[in-house]
């Protein structure tokens, strides 16, 4: 009974989701197709901090990495949307696995501060040969590589059909897998490394294959944010997209399958409202994010696992 209460609980926002195609106007439309594609990253990066305790200062590097592998294959090679694609991933697994082979030796802070200085070292390659990458300049991505089965992801319609499929299947793959052993043992490591060690999980291996599933998922949502937006630049590996992430799911909830979507909306529309009631609206941001943090501590979605429905997942 439980499963399928689960099941239907995550299915029905993806109707949800879905039905707002129809319904939303033009501009919410938008909105709406960008937080969920910006959701499917910090649904990566809850499968690092939320599930597996991996709090890293630099997830922007993987998001960037995804961007880049997509864009400059079809920025100096004009490729198509799907090849492009495939780069962009590729190239946020391979980051992953080689950060985390590094950045997992470390633990606590170190593991913070480590993770920080790749994503800085990332930020500056893209700054430093902008003869490549434009640099904080950015590039536009060719109109060519924009189209994908015959449909052009230019126009609103289809952006946000495919930013709806892509939400759909990383939401889905996520709750599969915080239900799989594997999440299990993830959330083991996070509650006590030291007894799920002394009962066999090797615990470097588990958190490396964590940190690339969290690594490969958030390269995808850089990778589709530049093919849907049409834009990839510098400016996204910084530190503040780094931060972002952590903010969803910590507004959301950490630990819980629908927090980094609940979070990711919120803050969104937390800024844009107040963007258009004043200049100072990042002041309001700030203050409600002070007032989550006191009243909300486990987050939206947190809370209501908390004190509603502990078996969430």
């Amino acid at each position: 009974m439980s499963a399928r209460y689960y099941w239907g609980l995550h299915l029905g926002l993806i109707a949800l989701l879905f039905a707002g195609h129809f319904v939303l106007p033009a501009y919410q439309h938008g909105n709406v197709a960008r937080i969920m594609v910006l959701a499917v990253y910090a649904m990566g990066y809850n499968i690092a901090f939320g599930y597996t305790g991996l709090l890293s200062l630099g997830h922007a590097m993987f998001f960037g990495a995804g961007m880049y592998g997509m864009g400059l294959l079809s920025y100096h090679f004009d490729a198509g949307a799907l090849p492009a694609m495939a780069a962009g991933i590729v190239a946020g697994a391979m980051l992953s696995l080689v950060v985390g082979l590094l950045a997992l030796r470390t633990a606590g802070v170190s593991f913070m501060i480590v993770t920080l200085m790749f994503s800085q070292a990332l930020a500056m390659t893209l700054v430093y040969f902008r003869d490549i990458t434009r640099g904080d300049e950015g590039f536009v991505i060719p109109s060519a590589t924009r189209r994908l089965w015959g449909m052009d992801l230019s126009d609103e319609a289809h952006r946000y059909l495919i930013a709806w499929g892509l939400f759909s299947i990383v939401l889905i793959f996520t709750l599969w897998l915080v239900r799989h052993r594997w999440g299990r043992v993830f959330v083991a490591l996070r509650e006590n490394e030291e007894r799920a060690s002394l009962l066999g999980y090797d615990a470097f291996r588990t958190k490396l294959g964590a940190l690339v599933i969290s690594g490969t998922i958030s390269a995808l949502s850089g990778a589709a944010y530049a093919l849907l937006f049409g834009y990839a630049g510098a400016t996204f590996a910084g530190v503040q997209y780094s931060i972002f992430p952590l903010l969803w799911v910590l507004l959301g909830g950490a630990g819980t399958v629908l927090g980094p979507f609940v979070g990711a909306l919120f803050m969104f529309y937390l800024i844009d409202l107040s963007s258009g009631v004043t200049d100072a609206y990042m002041l309001i941001a700030g203050v409600a994010l002070v007032l989550l943090t006191l009243f909300l501590p486990q987050g939206l979605v947190g809370e209501v696992k908390r004190r509603l429905w502990r078996d969430l997942p």
